[in-house]
């Protein structure tokens, strides 16, 4: 198991993120990471795959392997609808920048998480595996979950050479 990552909270303690839905959960990653917000495109499925990242899209040309983050959440499968987009992220793996689609439920806006507003995930409570959350952060109403998609990539047998394309 790997440590969990920490957030790259600017001098005045705040961070700018896409936040977007699967589910009933708000998520959100660091918009510098952020490369493509595109409608949902055929996808084609790969045989032997692991399950969170079972299918790619070819994108102007380029082989982009799609995530299912109800997959490491647990949470059920769920048929596409009109509000679902792919999140294109570029992330590092094994020392290697790795772009990745994140299938969403709905993809919301661009805001600024602050960090008094934080928190680690609790240690008991929590219905997904903690090391797969860096961070919880409430929002208005809301809590947003800070995905750690290090630790959720690097869970997926061969991941460096299987997102690598």
């Amino acid at each position: 198991m790997s440590e969990r990552s920490t957030t790259e909270w600017d001098a005045s303690g705040q961070l700018e993120v896409l936040t977007f839905d699967i589910g009933d959960e708000r998520l959100a990653i660091e918009a510098v990471s952020i490369r493509e917000i595109l409608d949902l495109l055929p996808e084609t499925r790969v045989p032997g795959a692991a399950a969170l990242v079972a299918s790619v899209v070819n994108f102007r040309g380029k082989i982009i392997p799609i995530a299912d983050l109800r997959v490491a959440f647990g949470m059920p499968i769920q048929e596409a609808t009109a509000d679902n987009r792919i999140v294109v992220i570029e992330t590092e793996l094994d020392g290697e920048a790795t772009q990745i689609g994140l299938r969403t439920d709905k993809v919301h806006e661009v805001t600024i998480l602050e960090r008094a507003r934080s928190s680690e995930p609790p240690v008991l409570g929590m219905r997904w595996r903690r090391q797969y959350v860096r961070e919880l952060v409430r929002l208005a109403e809301d809590v947003v979950v800070i995905p750690d998609l290090a630790n959720i990539f690097g869970a997926v047998p061969g991941a460096a050479s299987t997102l690598q394309h």
